[in-house]
């Protein structure tokens, strides 16, 4: 397909269709699982928090913010490493070298998340100054038994990136989004009805990690049984060689990537409150479910991307890339529009207390439309293999979050953790697109996504802006606004429905799979 939106010659179209289906239907799938994350972590934290209170919930989602960065942490890259590696064996030759290549994620992986449970366990220390509103007793009990699941959740995660280089995202979805979400929630409930605390609703978030790495090792062996089509390939110094030499960086941007969510959760509760951190977390978990979509997109689109570029069909990968990203522009930005018109409404459903994060919801959701707009810039990237490039790029937009953290945090609260995590998502993602668009090319810019941009910004902006100051910031100003705003919205999806790319998308989806 051409800047314009118009058909590639058939041969060329063929290829990009194929492309852009799997995206779709990954997307599709991806969408659902993080729908179905996104409704059920929210549910999560409203029981979190309604049982616990500011406090409490704050001291809850430390813990789970300092697992969540470690076990991102001793994956050490190597889930991209194998969507990137997988992908392009199983295109190339046949998927001779998988096993190989899952050998030499896994074990590392799997010792280093060993080695930093053992060390969180037996240091108190570590716990008490993570948690200082925290009973010392009490704050090291929850540090070790976060320090128990570890190493589950760093091998879950490895595993599921040898299943996305398959081509398919249904276990990643079924375990991380649907799967363990689902299973906390259920766990959760009678935990806060019967016995809510502390220790006991981190136990609820910890325990689906047992289920997670069985399913994710048994898909992987199925990915195995129907992917392989030639004998397996030895263990190569090369095929290791490789592996790290691209994962390496991976692993350290990867830190970068999951601290610049989690980190201000950590500030908040060391330089400031518990309380405060808990109304951080409630505010981080509305951005991400807005941003659910480009996500999904994220996890379909690697391996895709991926693919053509191994098999040297750059057009088409450049394509892939511009109609995602018109996807998640078009869908999108609306739902920020929203959110950054009725911020104090949509926090309220955490409770009263919460409204005080009304404004750094406005501004995480500003540098939300910047991180959407530039589509999956970084994903492209590391698919390139120019995983130095992004390692370079995350850690300056860490440095940039750090330094405006340690400044701003003091004074400001969660305000200043909202600053800090905006200037951090601005800087990374302005920086990537320029990257991407001079390697290997990739530009966004055309016909559709100024649509996508008109429909998704333009349009939706005059009809909300009025319903918000007609109405303020309440529950009935949300309601006028998200009615007339997204009948608008339908009518120009109807009417541009080809050059947006919705027509496309909707074809793939109706199609049964390949």
């Amino acid at each position: 397909m051409s800047a314009s939106g118009t058909a590639l010659p058939t041969a060329d179209g063929k290829a990009a269709r194929s492309g852009v289906a799997a995206t779709a239907r990954g997307g599709w799938w991806g969408f659902l699982g993080a729908a179905v994350s996104a409704v059920f972590g929210y549910v999560l934290v409203t029981l979190v928090t309604r049982a616990l209170g500011a406090h409490g919930s704050g001291a809850v989602f430390t813990g789970v913010a300092v697992f969540t960065i470690l076990s991102n942490t001793c994956k050490l890259g190597a889930d991209t490493g194998l969507v990137r590696f997988v992908s392009r064996d199983v295109a190339t030759g046949g998927g001779r070298q998988v096993g190989a290549l899952v050998r030499t994620a896994v074990v590392p992986g799997a010792a280093v998340s060993t080695g930093a449970a053992a060390l969180l366990f037996l240091s108190p220390s570590t716990a008490t100054s993570l948690l200082p509103n925290l009973a010392p007793q009490d704050a090291v009990t929850l540090v070790r038994l976060f320090a128990l699941f570890l190493p589950l959740a760093t091998v879950t995660l490895i595993l599921l990136g040898a299943t996305q280089g398959y081509g398919t995202v249904l276990p990643l979805v079924g375990v991380e989004q649907i799967g363990k979400p689902v299973l906390r929630v259920l766990i959760a409930v009678p935990v806060a009805l019967l016995a809510p605390g502390v220790l006991s609703l981190a136990a609820a978030w910890l325990v689906p990690s047992l289920a997670g790495v069985l399913v994710a090792w048994h898909a992987l062996r199925r990915c195995r049984r129907t992917g392989v089509r030639r004998p397996p390939g030895p263990d190569t110094a090369t095929t290791r060689h490789g592996f790290w030499a691209f994962s390496v960086p991976r692993a350290i941007s990867s830190v970068f990537d999951i601290s610049a969510v989690w980190v201000g959760v950590v500030l908040l509760s060391c330089l400031a409150t518990s309380e405060e951190a808990g109304i951080y977390t409630a505010v981080g978990r509305v951005v991400i479910a807005a941003t659910l979509l480009q996500l999904a997109i994220r996890l379909a689109v690697a391996p895709e991307i991926s693919r053509l570029l191994a098999v040297g069909d750059i057009p088409q990968a450049r394509h892939l890339y511009r109609v995602s990203t018109r996807w998640i522009v078009l869908f999108s930005w609306p739902l920020l529009v929203l959110l950054t018109s009725f911020p104090g409404t949509v926090l309220s459903l955490f409770g009263p207390e919460f409204e005080q994060g009304a404004a750094a919801l406005v501004v995480l959701c500003v540098a939300s439309a910047v991180n959407v707009g530039v589509g999956n810039a970084q994903t492209v990237l590391l698919m390139a293999g120019k995983s130095s490039w992004h390692l370079a790029v995350t850690g300056v937009a860490f440095a940039v979050q750090l330094t405006v953290g340690f400044l701003a945090v003091p004074r400001l609260g969660v305000l200043g953790a909202a600053l800090s995590w905006a200037a951090a998502t601005i800087v990374e993602n302005l920086v990537s697109a320029a990257l991407v668009r001079r390697h290997p090319g990739f530009t966004i810019i055309d016909h559709g996504y100024l649509l996508a941009t008109a429909a998704g910004l333009c349009l939706t902006v005059p009809l909300v802006l009025p319903a918000r100051l007609l109405a303020g910031d309440t529950a009935i100003g949300l309601a006028v606004a998200i009615t007339m705003g997204f009948c608008v919205f339908g009518i120009s999806l109807w009417r541009f429905s080809a050059p947006l790319g919705v027509r496309e998308l909707v074809g793939v989806l109706r199609e049964r799979t390949t």
